[in-house]
């Protein structure tokens, strides 16, 4: 008997632990594209000498996409920041429908019908829609 209240007290102990356990987080997806794959190198968005993001580019869903994730490590060392992603065309000279978010730790593009075309990811810190003078951009390599 006293194997048996011992068992079941393990057993008790154990289930709050199994709870207690997160599940495997999910990697995100843009708005109405269930399924992306990241094009090209991975850029990093350096301000005051610290990185702050990553910037990538992905296609999917008959688009392409950019990508921007805010880095632990700046969140942890400011209360605030903008952010925006956007697809660059024409050289790097057209933007396509960005996005930008106030404390965003991660961002996605609207989705630019630019498969046909040479593009790069662009992220920059700012309140957009376009990089303003004193933002700093940063742009992935072309992928054509």
């Amino acid at each position: 008997m006293a194997i048996l209240t011992k068992i079941a007290a393990v057993a008790a102990l154990a289930v709050p632990l199994l709870v207690a356990v997160p599940a495997t987080a999910q990697a995100s997806t843009p708005s109405g594209c269930s399924s992306v794959a990241q094009i090209g190198s991975t850029a990093y968005l350096n301000v005051g000498g610290e990185t702050m993001a990553s910037v990538k580019q992905y296609k999917g869903c008959g688009k392409n996409y950019s990508y921007v994730y805010v880095w632990q490590g700046y969140r942890s060392s400011h209360s605030s920041w903008d952010v925006c992603a956007s697809i660059v065309t024409g050289g790097g000279h057209d933007l396509q429908d960005p996005m930008c978010g106030h404390n965003s730790v991660e961002l996605w593009s609207q989705g630019a019908a630019t498969l046909s075309q040479c593009t790069q990811a662009l992220g920059f810190n700012g309140l957009g829609p376009i990089p303003y003078p004193g933002d700093v951009a940063v742009k992935t390599d072309v992928r054509c």
